[in-house]
């Protein structure tokens, strides 16, 4: 169980407090809600460059990492279609340095347009580096289309094309700053070494006199029912075949969240997974293979992608991935085998909650889903998941008007 206290500042600024006293360091954890879903269908790519403009410097810190080293920090950020977020951690006799900081870049951000220019051209160099010229980088912008016809998440977080950054004048920018870098819009926590009273006094001294901005309230284009099969096919120079297939799966506060998480699990949770057993290590169709979804807020994408064995055909290669979904969506699961993977998300929850950085993160995430305390009932959700939940829900998900396929062949 994660202890915390939370206050609310006039501004609207949610505050979280964490105390961990078995630790000299301080965590300050500060969650924007904006994402890549939240932007302009023309003008994608945003909120991933506002994660580079933050650290460009704000109008009274032109440097943003020297007075944080040397007070013994480190920073760091990213972004999702779903968020934003920016962590330090530091000596926490230090901690003030790190609200003058942050409530300086969330009051004063500094937009010129040689910043702006600067740090357009590393993220331009970062798309062309990963997703234009890397041996399939384009894979997942070609299934987001191809998958998402109206919802934002359409597009990946790096944005839908190059010249909407290239494209991306200082007024725009500015605009998007205004409407979701404030207060009304953002939780804090402060974890580690801290105590209430004193992040109170902080919290009001450095970020109480920030005005709160309008509360930003989501109306997204909803995504409609999928009811075809939908295929694409991609010749490139790239060194093996590769087979891309997604389903669209619950959101992230729906009871079958866990349990599509825990399928995952079962088909490729490590060596022992049915689809490293079957289909790399049996059959050797595949050289590597993985099931994964991307914990998207919204209605997200459970994804199976493999690169096949040189000579192995294509067909051959799904036939024998459907084959191990069939058998999910005609035959219980053992409660042997859900059971293990119910132990390693326990595991994995208990080592990331081991760490002070993680549990502040995390408090952070499940305000911005509504309620930290959230945080507290994951384990309850995971035990509660029956092999009977398994079997209704690979029925449900694994349905082939629900299926994207993209056969991603090599050209050689």
């Amino acid at each position: 169980m994660i202890q915390f206290e939370k206050f609310v500042l006039a501004n609207g600024l949610r505050v979280i407090v964490h105390q961990d006293l078995s630790t000299p360091m301080a965590v300050m954890d500060i969650m924007y809600d904006v994402g890549a879903r939240d932007e302009d269908p023309e003008k994608t790519g945003f909120a991933h460059l506002f994660e580079h403009l933050m650290f460009g410097g704000s109008v009274n810190i032109p440097e943003y990492d020297e007075p944080l080293q040397m007070a013994g920090g480190e920073n760091n950020a990213y972004t999702t279609n779903d968020l934003t977020n920016y962590y330090i951690q530091l000596p926490a006799e230090n901690l003030e340095t790190a609200f003058w900081l942050e409530s300086d870049r969330m009051l004063s951000l500094s937009f010129d347009e040689k910043s702006l220019a600067t740090q357009k051209k590393v993220v331009c160099e970062e798309f062309k580096e990963h997703y234009l010229t890397k041996p399939y980088g384009d894979a997942w912008h070609k299934m987001r289309e191809l998958a998402y016809k109206k919802h934002p998440y359409r597009w990946m977080t790096i944005g839908k094309e190059l010249g909407h950054i290239e494209n991306a004048e200082l007024a725009d920018v500015k605009h998007f700053f205004f409407k979701h870098y404030r207060p009304a819009n953002a939780v804090m926590v402060l974890a580690g070494n801290v105590t209430l009273e004193k992040v109170k006094e902080l919290a009001e001294k450095w970020f109480g006199g920030i005005p709160a901005g309008e509360k930003y309230n989501r109306n997204l284009p909803q995504e409609p029912e999928q009811n075809e099969e939908r295929k694409l096919e991609i010749k490139a120079s790239v060194p093996l075949d590769a087979l891309y297939k997604c389903w669209h799966m619950p959101a992230r506060l729906d009871r079958k969240y866990y349990i599509t998480d825990l399928l995952t699990d079962i088909l490729s949770g490590g060596g022992s997974s049915r689809l490293y057993q079957s289909l790399v290590k049996e059959k050797q169709l595949f050289s590597n293979i993985e099931c994964y979804h991307f914990g998207s807020t919204e209605h997200g994408l459970l994804a199976i992608e493999g690169k096949l064995v040189k000579g192995v055909k294509m067909k051959d290669a799904e036939k024998a991935v459907e084959s191990e979904l069939d058998k999910m969506k005609s035959e219980l699961v053992s409660g042997q085998e859900l059971q293990k993977v119910k132990n390693k998300t326990e595991s994995m929850i208990a080592f990331e909650d081991m760490s002070v950085m993680s549990r502040a993160n995390s408090l952070a995430y499940y305000e911005l889903l509504g309620d930290a305390s959230l945080m507290n009932s994951e384990l309850e959700k995971y035990a509660a998941v029956t092999t009977e939940d398994i079997l209704e829900e690979s029925r449900t998900i694994f349905n082939k008007n629900n299926c994207n396929t993209i056969y991603y062949l090599s050209d050689n």
